[in-house]
């Protein structure tokens, strides 16, 4: 019995050095989901938590005056609802597919097998929690009072982190939208192009339509 590709996606990005049984793997089920077809909705005790495996999901929430905001455009291998099936609250936002895409889906035999059988994963688990947390701050204190270049760079980090896939030697392929960037960030659509030709210009940054590439750590 082999491991899904798409799940070990998931474990090497999320929960690095964690193995998977082959057969706590086969309790993580895959849903195919129509364009515009929603997982759960805003208020929703969900069931489970997800990755995308391929397509793309939106996360949302609507306003008390009606007013749709969307969070995050969620691609693969990304982790999404946690928090609210994890502290068994009502969702805060609302899950839909953007185009056609395939969840994998950690029910709670999955999500039991995974916290009392295998080593390390909780505590894995609890780090991905800290890490997500620490962003948000680290947004919420830049909104208020760090400049745009600031902002950016955080933001800018924060998607390397959740998104960056390994592409030439010396660059990480992140795939996400100006829109999303700006959301992130706190800046408008204008001053998030502006930056990101800036670091185009001076070589830390490629640029293609719905994605960048940015030069790692270390990289001259």
């Amino acid at each position: 019995m082999t491991v899904d590709p798409a799940l070990q996606r998931v474990f090497d990005a999320h929960f690095p050095g964690i193995a998977l049984p082959a057969d706590i793997a086969a309790a993580v089920a895959r849903r195919r989901l129509a364009a515009g077809r929603s997982l759960f909705v805003q208020g929703q005790r969900t069931t489970a938590f997800y990755a995308v495996a391929a397509g793309e999901i939106e996360t949302r929430f609507t306003g008390v005056d009606g007013t749709v905001s969307v969070i995050e455009n969620v691609g693969p291998p990304r982790l999404f609802g946690l928090a609210a099936f994890a502290a068994r609250r009502p969702s805060e936002y609302e899950a839909l597919a953007r185009g056609a895409s395939e969840v994998l889906v950690f029910g709670p035999e999955a999500y039991a097998r995974l916290m009392d059988e295998v080593p390390g994963f909780a505590r894995a688990l609890l780090a991905e929690f800290a890490r997500r947390y620490d962003g948000t701050l680290r947004l919420l204190q830049a909104a208020r009072h760090q400049s745009a270049a600031e902002r950016f760079g955080l933001a800018l980090a924060q998607l390397a982190r959740e998104r960056g896939r390994p592409a030439a030697p010396g660059w990480l392929e992140v795939a996400a939208t100006q829109a999303e960037l700006a959301r992130l960030a706190h800046l408008s659509r204008q001053t998030v192009n502006e930056l990101l030709q800036a670091g185009r210009a001076d070589g830390r940054l490629r640029l293609s339509r719905g994605r960048w590439w940015q030069r790692t750590a270390g990289d001259g």
